[in-house]
């Protein structure tokens, strides 16, 4: 069996395996049943290795022996093993999330907080401003903001930006709602996705022309975007000041009616 080293090489980084593994479970899966001597000389894996890869295999649950003698292995069906590493991966998350979550309840993260706090403190208020990289770090930005708001939010986006924000705002949006805490929005881009969008947020949403996006709190802070394509590394202003943000609120209104 020739089996072309791309394949192996994809095979190897797809399932999170090693050379030998690879060229092992691709012969075994070939030759549905063999033995070790047969794995050796169809994969061109030295016999004196086969062995071991095998056994590592099975513990993984790419292979399994079979019953009887001479000891046989059978190559476990590839749907079977994906599903596998995908719930694996979910177990592995949920993990993840639990031991983070835990942290904020530990010494350890009251002491980074003091840090934090005593940082920030004698930092004039309306010098805080910052520039913020990254898709996933603007949208953690934010989602923090909108959780902090207490009287205001103004989101201007495009209604495709809005609608992939919503899978991770949902719940803190409706918290706004909940606490009557008015929440303008304004979108650009196809009108009845936005009343679609609109339907199912539960919010009045204005459609406008203007290709912008940008996000004020409480008129006291503005996050606005720098880059305008998806594809482009996002890029975003942060600003913490009351006269700016104020001023753009304003203007926002003005526009909206």
């Amino acid at each position: 069996m020739i089996v072309k080293q791309e394949l192996v090489n994809k095979i190897k980084d797809y399932f999170d395996l090693n050379i030998y593994e690879t060229k092992v479970w691709l012969a075994l899966l070939g030759k549905g049943v063999a033995s070790a001597g047969e794995i050796a000389e169809v994969s061109g894996v030295p016999r004196s290795r086969t062995y071991d890869v095998l056994e590592g295999l099975e513990k993984r649950g790419f292979a399994i022996i079979k019953l009887g003698k001479p000891v046989k292995y059978l190559g476990v069906k590839p749907h079977i093993i994906l599903e596998k590493m995908k719930n694996n991966v979910h177990k592995d998350a949920e993990e993840r999330i639990d031991s983070l979550s835990k942290i904020k309840d530990t010494n350890e993260y009251e002491k980074l907080e003091e840090l934090y706090k005593e940082g920030i403190a004698p930092v004039k208020r309306e010098d805080l401003h910052a520039s913020i990289k990254g898709k996933s770090n603007i949208t953690n930005h934010i989602k923090e903001t909108l959780e902090n708001a207490k009287d205001e939010v103004i989101i201007c986006t495009n209604v495709e930006d809005f609608t992939y924000k919503l899978k991770i705002f949902q719940q803190t949006i409706d918290r706004l709602k909940k606490a009557n805490i008015k929440v303008k929005v304004a979108l650009s881009g196809n009108e009845e996705h936005i009343k679609q969008v609109s339907a199912r947020v539960g919010l009045k949403i204005k459609k406008i022309d203007v290709d912008a996006k940008f996000f004020i709190i409480d008129k006291k802070e503005v996050l606005f975007y720098l880059t305008k394509s998806p594809g482009d590394e996002e890029t975003a202003i942060w600003l913490n000041s009351d006269f700016f943000s104020t001023a753009f609120a304003n203007l926002f209104d003005v526009a909206m009616k």
